[in-house]
């Protein structure tokens, strides 16, 4: 096998690899969450909320990469389960955690942050350094293709 093939294959396996990985973790993540009776996008919501409380729905959709419509039935239910309310200040809406989202963020965020870390504890410090730069490239080398 030449040199360039063996290259195309050995991306194809970490493509492959990643994906798994990603997937095993969304998995378990989505398992984890049930003990909040959160969903992942939910989570993802509370955090950028919770990090930056007064951030516009638009704000929140260009952080979760997603658009504004994407985002506003997730915020509506979010809303009916009482985490979070949408205050209008002229023609804009700024989202805040309620007394009861905050508790909720304070208990599940640690909580899963402690979960998703505890991923990687099968690699050192020096390991897990060595992974981020390994991935900051792998990003790096795709945006440039893009």
């Amino acid at each position: 096998m030449d040199v360039d093939r063996q290259e195309e294959r050995l991306g194809l396996l970490i493509w492959y690899r990643l994906s798994r990985i990603y997937n095993q973790s969304l998995r378990a993540s989505n398992q984890h969450l049930k003990a909040w009776d959160l969903t992942a996008a939910q989570f993802d919501c509370l955090v950028q909320i919770g990090s930056h409380e007064g951030l516009t729905q638009q704000e929140l959709a260009d952080r979760l990469l997603v658009t504004k419509g994407n985002i506003t039935q997730l915020l509506s239910k979010m809303e009916q389960l009482g985490w979070i309310e949408r205050k209008q200040s002229w023609k804009t809406k700024s989202l805040f955690l309620t007394e009861q989202g905050r508790k909720l963020y304070n208990e599940a965020v640690p909580a899963q942050e402690h979960f998703q870390a505890s991923h990687f504890d099968g690699l050192d410090l020096e390991e897990k350094k060595q992974l981020i730069a390994l991935l900051r490239k792998v990003q790096h080398a795709s945006l440039e293709q893009e």
